[in-house]
């Protein structure tokens, strides 16, 4: 395991050349990622929640081994996600659709996993099914200073029955010296059709607006990452609206947002499909001072979409689509049907 303590991060180069000279640059990087892991619930009935109608609870047997399949499953791709640039896993990553702490700490005791030494953040939220968002870090890279978990309230909008559903996790701690603020989201479901539902998924975007106009009045030059699973794309009233996120980085202004995944949605990419057509539900957006050229601390460098091969359906009517982990009742095999979502940060080094 000393081994990979080596490659906690990797050094790369960049070549500027000019007429008189050759100028050789050395750069630190780091993956930050997201990931919906998909009904990751354990085999425990938990009376408190109604997990019973989570897709592991359904099961009538073999309930432990696919469990034990799909943590390690889960491990498999947090494990590469982010390696081909950075020679590491994930810094640090915020995930969607867990049941609890319990399986957050299954997943980072993986053998594929252990050896990176990652922290676990997570709060419990009111959700009606029992899911919560949470997130990992490598403690060697990130140490987190306060941690706080807000609550949504919204109602539906005919019974005006108040709507049960995550909490937003806000997360302040420095990476390697450098302040940064993570909110993870997993925002109100299309349920019952995205126009009347679209006013959950408005108030979850006020409601990370305010969390981000709470940091930002402490410190207009705050370093905010806003990552999650947002049931809504890039081009949605709750993001281009209410947080009034940018696809051009020239067109952020301080204390403004960029979103390089809506360019990533306008080229025909997605994340998630349903019925024959792809959506770009996880996202990672970020404030402008981490788009600064000053690389003397760390700053954005590039966005991606991590749909490996592997993470794909080969065949059925689900070919092409992301390789889920339960389908008609039963356990597929695969990973979740959502593709993770990674960015690379960047410093200068000596």
């Amino acid at each position: 395991m000393k081994f990979r303590k080596l490659v906690l991060t990797l050094i790369f180069l960049v070549c500027v050349t000019n007429l008189w000279s050759q100028e050789v640059k050395k750069f630190k990087i780091h993956t930050i990622a997201f990931y919906n892991l998909e009904n990751l619930f354990d085999t425990i009935n938990d009376p408190t929640k109604f997990d019973e109608a989570s897709p592991i609870m359904e099961m009538n047997t073999g309930r432990s081994e696919v469990y034990k399949k799909k943590v390690h499953n889960m491990a498999r791709v947090i494990v590469d996600i982010g390696t081909d640039g950075a020679g590491n896993a994930p810094a640090i990553l915020g995930v969607a659709e867990i049941e609890n702490r319990d399986v957050l700490v299954d997943v980072v005791n993986d053998p594929l996993l252990l050896g990176f030494d990652y922290g676990i953040i997570h709060y419990e939220s009111p959700d009606k099914r029992g899911i919560d968002v949470g997130m990992i870090y490598q403690k060697a890279i990130f140490q987190p200073i306060h941690t706080s978990s807000h609550t949504l309230y919204i109602y539906d909008d005919i019974t005006r029955n108040r709507v049960y559903t995550r909490d937003q996790l806000l997360v302040s701690g420095n990476l390697e010296g450098d302040l940064i603020h993570i909110i993870v989201n997993h925002w109100p479901s299309r349920s019952g059709g995205e126009e009347r539902s679209r006013s959950k998924r408005v108030g979850a975007a006020k409601l990370n607006k305010r969390i981000i106009d709470s940091l930002q009045i402490i410190d207009p030059y705050a370093k905010i990452i806003i990552m999650g699973d947002l049931n809504d794309d890039p081009i949605n009233v709750s993001v281009k609206d209410i947080l009034k996120a940018k696809a051009e980085k020239n067109e952020v202004e301080l204390k403004g947002i960029y979103n390089p995944y809506e360019s990533f949605y306008k080229s025909g990419l997605g994340t998630n499909a349903w019925r024959d057509a792809w959506s770009l539900f996880d996202q990672i957006m970020m404030t402008q001072p981490l788009l600064e050229k000053d690389y003397s601390s760390f700053r954005f460098y590039k966005a991606f979409i991590y749909n490996k091969n592997y993470l794909t359906t080969k065949r059925g009517r689900w070919k092409g689509y992301p390789f889920r982990s339960f389908a008609d009742g039963g356990f597929t095999g695969g990973f979740s049907d959502h593709f993770p979502v990674y960015i690379y940060l960047i410093k200068e080094v000596d």
